[in-house]
């Protein structure tokens, strides 16, 4: 009875790993980077404020992505600056939005905030002015605004985004992209357990 109770558990240890073996890549995942996997094991999605599948990527999967993550693994998110609906700039001047709120540490209500004028108000954010009194009108004051604006960490963090954009590659999203190296294939994805499992395979690959 023992050795039968043994071998079950072994065959429960064995099955997440050989299911694991199942993602191939090319089919589940490429490889967009060829540098080595380095810091706590992160999973980066990168969006645009424009995009209408993000809007609703971030209301409906974000939170649910995030708890089934394993533990110690990060969940981070980048804003992409190639879709400009509001002048030649503009996607940039989102980049930088995302950056400040993420240094006021209020990007959960900027980020929705920033989408629902988008694109259930239909306001337009071609200067930094009107990005500004979105962040008045969310309980931010124009003097905290100013300073993360031109603050160290804002600057460093919207130029990471842009250099990690382009060397990914990256031309649509919502994308997912695991340890800067692991690019999720979204339209193979058949459920949210899946993608879990994969994202965590991914966060542990070499």
């Amino acid at each position: 009875m023992m050795k039968k109770l043994m071998g079950m558990v072994f065959a429960l240890m064995l099955t997440p790993l050989a299911w694991a073996a199942d993602f191939q890549e090319g089919t589940h995942y490429q490889i967009v980077s060829s540098a080595p996997v380095n810091g706590a094991p992160t999973v980066t999605e990168y969006f645009s404020f424009y995009c209408p599948h993000c809007y609703n990527f971030a209301k409906t999967y974000v939170q649910p992505i995030k708890s089934g993550l394993g533990e110690g693994v990060k969940f981070e998110q980048a804003h992409v600056d190639f879709i400009n609906r509001d002048g030649a700039n503009s996607g940039a001047q989102l980049s930088r939005a995302l950056a400040i709120a993420k240094v006021l540490k209020v990007e959960d209500t900027i980020e929705m905030a920033l989408f629902g004028a988008i694109h259930d108000a239909k306001r337009k954010f071609a200067t930094e002015s009107a990005i500004k009194q979105l962040f008045i009108d969310n309980g931010v004051s124009g003097d905290d605004y100013d300073k993360a604006a031109k603050s160290f960490p804002v600057n460093a963090m919207v130029k990471k985004w842009k250099k990690d954009q382009v060397s990914s590659g990256i031309r649509g999203v919502p994308a997912l992209i695991v340890n800067n190296k692991y690019q999720v294939e979204m339209s193979s994805i058949k459920s949210l357990d899946e993608l879990h499992q994969l994202l965590n395979y991914l966060a542990t690959k070499q």
